[in-house]
Parts: structure tokens; C-alpha cells; sequence
């Protein structure tokens, strides 16, 4: 991290890191909602959340470990204030004309350990599939990007999905749904990023022509901090 302090960041850099924090807020907002997807039933934060993980492939390819690291950590801290602000104004009093207490409260008043479970498996899942993308970049010297664009997010919503069910469910759910969900959150994301791997190719490519780099680990130290 101290590497970074004295380092200046391009254009298409900070809108990636704003786009990433975006997505994890507005994922983190729409989760109450579930959606059904004929037999499977998963959260409408699913239809973004998946989006950080292409975004951050697309830096760990053109800009490396480190800077990907920054950006996981500033969504992070980014989507925890936005939670605490959240809580904030849930307690403010209401005015006369304030009628809808109890729906904020239900929308946005999530229990703790919900939070807990999400931010947990946020920060191992995103620093996973970072590690794992820059771990195979540099042993297939470039290679393969769409094959390990596809294992990278498997692993990284892997650990995610395995943190965060058990977390947030353990004693709640049957051991075998929570298994269901595990296995079912983490094949329909990856799904998500085969699907749309075709712009994720164009957008790295455009990157790499636009900054003139294409990093390559080969000198960083893996710390998820």
C-alpha cells in the first residue's frame, strides 16, 4: 500500500475503481430482493455483484496485484460507510410526515451478522480471485486470458459463497441448502462472466492500448493488505 501513495493514477483507472465500488454498493442495496430463476432462487444483487469481479480481472490484467488490492480495499471501506450512514439516518427521529419507518427499517436495517458475512466474504472472495489471476498470468506469460478470467472468478466466488452462507445462515438453514446455495451462487457468477467474457476481452485489450502496460507480478508480494 505504501508503494502506491506516490504514484499517480490514470483516468481509466479511477473510473474502474468508481464503477467497482458502484456495483458493490448498489449490489449490497438490491440484495433483499430474490429473484426466480426458474428451479434456482438467488438475490437481485446478483445481477451486479458479479460485475466487480470482471472489473477487477480487468485490473489485475493491465495493472497488477497491487493496484487491484487498493481498489477491493476501497470498496470495502467505501460500501461499510455506506452501510453505517444507512444506520445513521434509520436512527435520525422522523418528522410528522415521515410515514415509512418501518420500510427503511426492513430494507436497509440488515442484522449484523448479514453485514458481517458480506463484508467478510467480500474482501477473501475479491482478494482471491485476484491472486489467482495474477498467479496465472505470470505462468502462462500472458496467456489464456479467457481461461483464467473463468477459474479466477470460480475460486474467488468460491470463497466467497463458502464464507458467507455458513456465516450468515449456520443454525438458520439445513446444512444441505446451505451447500445448495454455495455450489449454486458460485456456477451462476461464473456463468455470468463466461456470458459476457466477450466484452471483458475488448475492454482489457482497449486498456492495455490506451495505458501502454500490461503488468506482470512477478516482483509483488501477495498480502491482502
Amino acid at each position: 500500500m505504501k508503494q502506491l501513495t506516490t504514484e499517480r493514477f490514470s483516468l481509466p483507472f479511477l473510473l474502474l475503481t468508481v464503477l467497482f465500488c458502484v456495483c458493490l454498493i448498489i449490489a449490497n442495496l438490491v440484495e433483499i430482493k430474490t429473484v426466480s430463476l426458474g428451479i434456482v432462487t438467488v438475490t437481485a444483487g446478483m445481477a451486479v455483484f458479479p460485475i466487480s469481479y470482471i472489473i477487477n480481472d480487468c485490473l489485475v490484467e493491465v495493472y497488477g496485484f497491487r493496484k487491484a488490492r487498493l481498489v477491493i480495499w476501497l470498496g470495502f471501506f467505501m460500501n461499510l460507510l455506506v452501510t453505517l450512514l444507512l444506520q445513521l439516518a434509520i436512527l435520525l427521529p422522523g418528522s410528522e410526515a415521515w410515514t415509512a419507518q418501518s420500510e427503511m427499517e426492513t430494507i436497509y436495517g440488515n442484522v449484523p451478522r448479514i453485514l458481517a458475512a458480506s463484508f467478510l466474504a467480500f474482501i477473501c472472495g475479491s482478494i482471491a480471485n485476484a491472486w489467482v489471476m495474477s498467479r496465472m498470468k505470470v505462468k502462462s506469460g500472458g496467456k489464456h486470458f479467457s481461461a483464467r478470467a473463468i477459474i479466477s472468478t470460480l475460486w474467488g466466488e468460491g470463497v466467497d459463497s463458502v464464507i458467507f452462507f455458513p456465516i450468515a445462515f449456520g443454525g438458520i438453514l439445513p446444512i444441505a441448502d446451505i451447500i445448495e446455495l454455495i455450489v449454486a451462487q458460485a456456477l451462476l457468477k461464473t456463468l455470468y462472466e463466461i456470458l459476457i467474457l466477450p466484452v471483458t476481452i475488448r475492454v482489457v485489450k482497449r486498456l492495455k492500448k490506451v495505458e501502454q502496460t500490461d503488468t506482470y507480478d512477478t516482483d509483488v508480494t501477495f498480502s491482502p493488505w
